[in-house]
């Protein structure tokens, strides 16, 4: 509660007392700042943002894109349909600085190598996107956010004097990849992410594309250059470290997928088994199944269909979750479920069938802890197969 007091604070004062003509000295500084993972889901990836200190002038300010309301009008359903706003926030460095101290995040700035002319035309791009009519933009988690706004901006003021090097990419890796390095992967905010969004996460992510992330950010800046006459020179003058914090790690839920999914399995596998012994079928556990892949397969076609998420559509975790088995459950609860019932779980086996190759060829990956359902799935549609023949 106090953070949203003080976030709101930040906005007000910022409104309030900066020229659009005001000209840096030739002792200023602008720097890119980056801050270390914290402990909600959101700021697990880090944090990237610009600074701009004149001690002339007595400015040390923060330019932060990554403000959002929760208290904004219809924040979740905008959320969900992927029309998330994120606005520009400028405020007193040292609101930033106490925050990230208070938070244990580590907090490093690059001093950008740049000249006086640079300087004030880099200012003025953030005055004019500070303003209240500019400071709101569409947010999208990989490709429009508070790390790729630093990153264009220098682009945009530099030009085809700059240089991003790409020798900071070791390995060829995807989007969902340096995704999931992030965020551990027996969590369920990982694992939500990872079923809710396609195969578009799965491709080699380019040099410019690492840089959703403000590691990445930070790293292409340390090896990027600034052309200068008849050479190049590095586009970071110095790297100082504001904040030395370890960084935090990323730490599994307490009942996390795994367990819930090995309790399900299990849980799966007796009843199956029992079922078998006592030649019966459990009526309530198959309605359940299906009603639940239903259910999250319908929320996949949602995403896919419905909604403004860039990373939503050709989502191959449909071949699991597939939304027909919401009206099957209902099928399911009956003693004599419909004899088309049996071919219709035939076809699930044969969707089923077709994950492991979309898997190893790295069309789609998808969760490592989604095995377990897989096996569960399979078990118990081969059983349906025979019980609902019978």
């Amino acid at each position: 509660m106090l953070k949203k007091i003080l976030i709101s604070f930040y906005l007000f004062i910022s409104s309030f007392g900066f020229s659009q003509n005001m000209q840096l000295s030739i002792y200023s500084e602008i720097s890119v700042v980056t801050s270390g993972p914290g402990d909600n889901l959101y700021e697990k990836f880090g944090h990237t943002a610009i600074r701009v200190k004149d001690p002339v002038l007595s400015l040390d300010l923060i330019y932060n894109y990554g403000i959002f309301d929760f208290d904004a009008p219809n924040f979740y359903l905008n959320f969900t349909k992927g029309f998330m706003k994120y606005k520009l926030a400028r405020y007193d460095f040292y609101y930033a600085l106490r925050s990230a101290n208070e938070d244990k995040r580590w907090m490093k700035q690059q001093v950008l190598n740049l000249t006086s002319e640079e300087k004030n035309n880099f200012f003025t791009f953030l005055q004019h996107n500070a303003e209240p009519e500019n400071a709101s933009y569409l947010y999208d988690p990989f490709y429009d956010n508070c790390a790729t706004r630093p990153r264009d901006i220098i682009k945009k003021v530099l030009g085809d004097k700059l240089t991003i090097s790409s020798d900071f990419i070791t390995s060829d890796t995807s989007l969902r990849q340096l995704m999931n390095i992030e965020i551990n992967p027996n969590t369920w905010g990982s694992f939500g992410i990872n079923v809710a969004l396609g195969s578009k996460l799965d491709k080699v992510a380019t040099a410019e594309e690492y840089m959703y992330l403000p590691d990445y950010v930070f790293k292409a800046l340390e090896v990027s250059k600034i052309k200068r006459e008849t050479e190049e020179v590095p586009l970071v003058k110095r790297t100082q470290t504001l904040l030395d914090f370890e960084e935090k790690q990323a730490k599994s839920d307490a009942f996390s997928p795994l367990l819930a999914f090995s309790i399900l399995l299990i849980i799966g596998i007796f009843t199956t088994y029992n079922d078998y012994k006592k030649l019966q079928r459990t009526k309530w556990f198959d309605f359940m199944l299906f009603f639940i892949t239903g259910v999250i397969g319908l929320l996949i076609m949602f995403l896919w269909f419905f909604t403004n998420h860039s990373t939503a559509p050709n989502n191959f975790n449909f071949l699991w979750a597939f939304a027909p088995n919401l009206i099957v459950s209902f099928f399911l609860l009956k003693k004599n479920p419909p004899k088309w019932i049996k071919k219709y779980i035939l076809f699930l086996l044969m969707l089923l069938a077709i994950i492991p190759i979309i898997w190893l060829s790295k069309m789609q990956l998808f969760s490592v802890y989604l095995v377990e359902v897989f096996v569960l799935l399979v078990i118990r549609y081969i059983y349906l197969q025979k019980t609902l023949d019978s």
